[in-house]
Parts: structure tokens; sequence; C-alpha cells
């Protein structure tokens, strides 16, 4: 039997195969609404059933969102890839002079958006490289030409290292430049550039770039400026078990102070074309399925999980539908950040092709906004 049947064992059936696997104590745990710990996080990733923490997953997924899995319909552009750091899981950065180096001015940003007039989309999400030389008044700019070319759309935009770079460049006060931010159209903030929030994974695989507790203050910065956020982890390369339930714990503890969170999203490591390509290969199904169970269970305060198909595939994210994530996200277009580094996912989807993944997995889908207001039940 696979492991995406057993999600769907009925309650009794489930329950036996929870506390046959020993893991007994940590759902009734999870059913009091008791917090787990560091250590129950790590018996989660480390046990051998993955379809009880499965189970356990999905029982928190089905009591907060029933059988609603959320999309969106969205368009990515990313404004350039020259970028001053080189981090060894990044196969999209290229520096200032090299032939595959670009950069988007606001007037391509512009166009790019209103290529796309002639579908429903509501947001667009930028993120990119941190360009050595482009101006405060750059970032401004691009905001404002998305929101120029479509100004109904919600600019979700900037990486904690982007805001930080914006921040330290702006000759400005931190209120200042998150006022200029909101008044040029941002609307929240990816959830991007965490990697994996440990200072040896940080040394080891991304030491140039803003480190765990910078991404952690600059996240609380953008929290209380009043935008919302979402969460990531970048995980199947160097990272130990410990080391991704330290990341959860954090994010965990930056949720309780802030509250501005809106998802958690387990991004899978694509190897190919950086500088860990020899290390390993794109993670296993059994891995991707696992994170986001494990996500779901520790991460008590994070309203939504999501499986980004674009990282996870297709298949591996219908399979997360039925391990805790309750959001695939949406329609994207043009990605180019982990496409660059080898998946064989289709640059888009139509809305379509996402309520028939949906769909076949079981699940109703409802479209969403980028801050979960429900737009509507899928036609």
């Amino acid at each position: 039997m696979t492991a995406f049947a057993y999600a769907h064992l009925d309650e009794s059936l489930a329950q036996k195969l929870i506390d046959r696997a020993g893991l007994g104590d940590l759902d009734r745990k999870v059913q009091n609404g008791e917090r787990l710990s560091f250590e129950d996080g790590v018996r989660l990733y480390q046990t051998p059933y993955l379809a009880a923490v499965g189970l356990m997953a999905q029982r928190v997924r089905t009591q907060r969102h029933g059988r609603k899995v959320y999309f969106n319909v969205n368009q990515h552009v990313n404004y350039t890839n020259i970028c001053i750091y080189s981090c060894k899981f990044c196969a999209f950065a290229a520096k200032e002079g090299e032939a595959r180096g670009y950069l988007m001015t606001p007037e391509v940003v512009e166009q790019k958006v209103r290529e796309q007039l002639h579908r429903p989309v509501t947001e667009v999400h930028m993120v990119a490289g941190i360009h050595p030389t482009m101006p405060y008044q750059y970032y401004l700019d691009v905001v404002r030409a998305a929101k120029r070319a479509r100004p109904d759309i919600h600019v979700k935009a900037f990486t904690m290292v982007e805001i930080d770079h914006i921040l330290k460049i702006s000759g400005k006060s931190e209120d200042e430049v998150f006022a200029d931010l909101r008044e040029a159209g941002l609307g929240s903030c990816p959830g991007g550039g965490a990697e994996v929030l440990v200072d040896r994974v940080h040394k080891a695989v991304f030491r140039e770039k803003q480190g765990p507790q910078g991404w952690l203050d600059t996240a609380r910065k953008v929290q209380r400026a009043g935008f919302q956020m979402n969460a990531t982890m970048l995980y199947g390369h160097i990272e130990r078990v410990d080391e991704r339930v330290q990341h959860l714990v954090k994010l965990r503890e930056l949720q309780d102070e802030c509250g501005g969170f809106m998802a958690y999203i387990p991004l899978a490591f694509w190897p190919y074309h950086t500088d860990l390509a020899n290390y390993g290969h794109v993670t296993t199904g059994w891995l991707d399925l696992r994170s986001i169970a494990v996500g779901r269970l520790m991460l008590d305060n994070f309203p939504h999980l999501k499986a980004y198909w674009i990282m996870l595939t297709q298949e591996s994210a219908q399979s997360a539908l039925s391990f805790g994530a309750n959001d695939i996200d949406g329609t994207v277009t043009e990605e180019k950040i982990t496409h660059d580094a080898g998946t064989t996912e289709p640059q888009r989807l139509d809305e379509t092709q996402l309520c028939h993944l949906i769909r076949e997995a079981g699940f109703e889908p409802v479209q969403r906004s980028t801050v979960y207001q429900e737009l509507g039940a899928a036609g």
C-alpha cells in the first residue's frame, strides 16, 4: 500500500497505524493542542513510518481547511539575475558582464505584466539577484511599473535579502523605506532567501549572503511595518535533520512574536548547474512528503502550507495535499530560478490544469488572493 493511499485511511485504521509506528504520544500532543518540541520534530523526520507522519499532518490540515486547496492566478518576473553573491546552491545568478546576465528596466517589467492582461492575473511575484549598482529608486520603480501596467494587481516582491539591501542603500530610515515601498505599491513579501537558518549551513553554502539572524531580523522589520510575508526552507543539500528542525523552531518563534507569516513553503533543492551539482540528486518523493508533513505539525501557528509544484513537481505536489499541504501555488508563468537549476516542470500551468491536479487528488480547488482571501470556488 502506498503512502498516498495510507493518507486516506478511515479514522480507526489511521489511529492504529500511528500507534503501531510508535508515534501515539506525539499524536496525542497534536490532538490536545500541545506544541511539539525540537526533539519531537527530530523524531518525525527520523521515523521510518512516513505514512503515520502524513496521517498526523493531514488531520491538522483537515481540521483547519477541510477539503479546500488554494491556488492563485499569478505571474513571476525575475527582474535581474546579476548578483553580487556566489551562493553554492544557486544556478540563477550571473556576474555583471557575463553573457547570460540580464537586467530588466522598469519599462520591461511593465511590458511583462502587460503581456498577461488577457489572463485574470491577480499577483505578480518579483524576486531577483542583488545587483551591484542599481540605486534605491530602481526598486521603487519596478514596483510602480507593475502597478502602472495593471493597477489592481498585488505586488509580492523582494526576499529578505533584497529588503535588507534596499534598506542599506536607501540613505533613509526604516520607516521611510517601508512607507516608500507601500506608496509604490508593494503588497507583501515572498519568503525566499531563508535557505536553512543555521550558521553551519550559511558558512558552508551561502556565506557571503545575509545570515540566519539577519534574515530573521529583516523579517521582523517587514512584519512590524505591516507587511505580510511567507517563509521557506531550502532542503535536500547539505543540511542535517536537526538543522531542519532548528529552522522550523526559529520560524515558529518569530511567528509567535509578530504573526505576519501567511504560509510556510518547503523548497526542494535542484542541484543541476550549481556548485553542489556533484553532491547528490534531486530530492526524493519520500523527503518531499516528509518535509511537508513535519512542517505542518511543527508550525502550529502558520495558517497555510504550500506545495510549490515548480520545485516539488506536479506529482509530488499532488501527493503533498494528502500530507498536510493546503495550497499548490499558482499559474506562475516564466519562472527562471528553478528552471536554471534544471527542473523539468513547465514554465506555467493554467487554471484548468491546476484544478485538475487538485480534484484528481481528491480535493476542492479554491482560487485565492495573495493574502488568502477566497475569490470563489473554481469552475
